[in-house]
């Protein structure tokens, strides 16, 4: 008798799942909830910080009557404060200053840096509420920021980007790391908060690549500790040193017979100017400020702000051999609030022509040196103009030579081809023409100003 065996088939075998506890079938779904709970608890701490950051966020206006739009500003830690760009408030004293429910109230300006473009402004105690609280560590590259302020006056406008740059040194001459970002700002959104995703301060927004002045994905805020440092008194000016200077690259380092990437090379040194009574001359290459070696544009601003007291050892090479020279900082104190504490504050009352970048020829009247991207020359002036008239008055060579300008001036020029024209110069508020060059990155320009 034949034995029939059976068999089973194999896809019977291997298709056989073993039962899961009914618990382990829910971990899907109940991570995914749990995902979806995340993510809502942070898209309300979002809105939330958000909301406040609106709360905090005030528009600024000129107290002259016209109350004409200068920008934004945001209320600091818990609201007495106010901090906003040195641009946007630009020389005035008292600016109004308007929250996002309507109400409004003067302020006064109690401290402004031009040179890294800070200004802080003192309310009459805390009448919008408390402010926003800093953040003293940069962002990492990468996260998501927010930006709020008034882009062409509209207020309480919020853009969202990522940071794209923690810490970008924009202007070779101003001891200032930016944060990079690109978050839809414009003008008017000066001076208001770059936020993360709590509503806390990052920086404040202060300038766009350079270009239209309209938003090109590039956008700078000054960091939050830094203004920090400015409303604690932590923060040494940055001096005018009167200098026009280049990087030393290969074709000038050839010629020098220096070793490329090292130094700069005087253009220029304006008459009278800090540079000037340094010692400083046009062919020198200064190697080094302090202990710190120059090889690049921007070290030499950071050397300035990390001095030790108020001279710095500077090392030149002149005709190729190394000279010492000392640069003596002279800075004035101002009273910030009413606690009596000094504040070190680089202020010029008054200028004379040679502060206003002009060197007059023999004859005491006609322009014969003008400085680049000095206060004369944005103004418009030009070498062989000749001065017929200060604010109306005749110009005289004994005028010129004892003028002291302490607010702007209406000058009649004659042009060498005989045409006259009103140049109005404003020492005050000319700097900010100023076209970088270089353009969103100028840690390598042609020339810097310094």
């Amino acid at each position: 008798m034949t034995q029939t065996i059976r068999t089973i088939p194999a896809q019977r075998v291997f298709s056989a799942r073993p039962l899961r506890p009914p618990v382990l079938r829910l971990l899907p779904i109940l991570a995914l909830c749990l995902t979806l709970v995340t993510a809502i608890a942070e898209r309300a701490q979002a809105a939330s910080g958000l909301d406040r950051a609106l709360r905090a966020t005030l528009v600024v206006y000129t107290d002259d009557g016209d109350e004409k739009f200068l920008g934004s500003a945001v209320l600091w830690r818990d609201g007495r404060l106010a901090v906003t760009n040195a641009h946007v408030v630009k020389r005035n004293a008292r600016v109004v200053l308007q929250h996002s429910d309507g109400r409004s109230v003067v302020a006064q300006v109690i401290w402004r840096d031009d040179k890294r473009d800070i200004a802080v402004i003192e309310l009459p105690g805390a009448v919008f509420g408390p402010g926003l609280e800093p953040v003293a560590a940069l962002p990492s590259v990468g996260q998501e920021i927010y930006a709020v302020g008034a882009p062409l006056q509209a207020a309480s406008t919020v853009t969202r980007g990522i940071v794209s740059a923690a810490a970008r040194q924009v202007l070779a001459s101003v001891p200032v790391r930016y944060i990079q970002h690109d978050a839809a700002i414009n003008p008017g959104s000066s001076g208001g908060p770059l936020l993360d995703d709590q509503g806390r301060i990052l920086g404040i927004n202060a300038r766009i690549a350079d270009g239209s002045r309209l938003f090109v994905g590039i956008s700078y805020a000054i960091p939050a500790a830094l203004i920090e440092r400015a409303i604690a008194g932590d923060l040494p000016p940055v001096p005018d040193m009167g200098l026009t200077m280049r990087p030393v690259d290969r074709r000038i380092a050839a010629a020098l017979g220096l070793e490329p990437g090292k130094g700069l090379l005087v253009d220029n040194v304006n008459p009278a100017s800090l540079g000037a009574r340094t010692g400083l001359k046009a062919g020198d290459v200064l190697v080094s400020a302090g202990d710190r070696p120059i090889l690049k544009p921007g070290d030499l601003a950071f050397a300035l702000e990390t001095r030790q007291g108020d001279t710095l050892p500077l090392t030149v090479l002149r005709n190729g051999a190394p000279v010492t020279l000392t640069l003596s900082l002279h800075i004035q104190s101002v009273s910030l609030g009413d606690d009596g504490a000094s504040r070190s504050i680089a202020i010029i009352r008054a200028y004379d022509l040679a502060r206003l970048g002009l060197q007059l020829a023999q004859d005491g009247t006609t322009v014969e040196v003008i400085s680049p991207a000095s206060p004369a020359f944005l103004a418009g002036l030009d070498v062989g103009d000749t001065i017929v008239s200060v604010n109306g008055k005749p110009a005289t060579a004994e005028l010129l030579k004892t003028l002291k300008i302490s607010r702007p001036v209406l000058l009649l020029v004659q042009r060498p081809d005989g045409r006259t024209l009103h140049v109005t110069v404003d020492p005050w508020t000319n700097g900010s023409k100023t076209r970088i060059v270089g353009g969103a990155n100028v840690l390598d320009p042609v020339v810097v100003i310094f």
